[in-house]
């Protein structure tokens, strides 16, 4: 039996909530958000039944879509109070319901990993209830989730640098432009840990679609035929 010990779980939280999160708290990809959209009725003092009702109904149809969805009916607490509260946790999708929006057979969508918002039409012409607002919900969770891991990917791409002498990254580190330095690398461990000594740096990882590139270069630090591109980077 092999087996390893990484704590990869911890790290794994760690890093999906620096990747994503922002000032005002958690942004969640929708594919591990406990709770991927918030339902608010927004009700007066008295009258809200139908506003309640029309969002139970919507909350109905998205949770037999298996949609996790949560309807926030807390009285006494404004509404601005509530959107404040979910947005600090991360929660992807945001659909207010008031009187007007009722009456428009409408919701209200706020998107939490760009803050952009627009109304999404949730009945027909005729007051019945869309077969497809489920759909429409997924449809954009499903490109939160892409736009999420698009923007991830450009800030992690933008931080690589590439380097084919050792001196170029201690000169890069020294001037603060941390990221990751994809290198030309002939395996060695006494090698490797001279680097260490010298500017804190290690190997982070071979990326298997960047291996092909070190067939006949030299290594960046001794000099020698390359068997490996190999990431480097500090931790902090």
């Amino acid at each position: 039996v092999w087996a390893t010990s990484w704590g990869v779980s911890t790290r794994l939280l760690g890093a999906l909530i620096m990747t994503h999160s922002d000032d005002n708290g958690l942004v969640l990809p929708p594919k591990v958000a406990p709770t991927q959209v918030v339902l608010i009725p927004i009700v007066k003092a008295s009258g809200g039944e139908e506003v309640v009702s029309f969002v139970s109904e919507i909350a109905s149809r998205l949770k037999e879509a298996g949609i996790r969805v949560h309807v926030d009916d807390r009285p006494g607490m404004r509404p601005g109070a509530k959107y404040y509260h979910w947005e600090r946790r991360g929660v992807p999708f945001r659909m207010e319901v008031g009187a007007r929006d009722m009456k428009k057979g409408a919701a209200f969508c706020a998107r939490r990993h760009d803050g952009t918002k627009e109304s999404m039409q949730i009945t027909n012409e005729d007051g019945t209830f869309r077969d497809d607002i489920a759909t429409q919900v997924q449809q954009e969770l499903d490109r939160i989730q892409a736009a999420l891991l698009e923007n991830a990917e450009k800030r992690r791409d933008e931080r690589i640098y590439r380097v084919r002498a050792y001196d170029e990254m201690k000169q890069q580190l020294a001037k603060e432009e941390y990221g990751f330095f994809l290198v030309p690398w002939a395996a060695d461990n006494d090698n490797e840990e001279a680097i260490k000594q010298d500017c804190k740096a290690t190997i982070r990882c071979y990326p298997l679609e960047h291996q092909a590139e070190a067939e006949g270069k030299p290594c960046f630090y001794s000099g020698k035929p390359a068997t490996h591109m190999a990431i480097f980077a500090r931790a902090y």
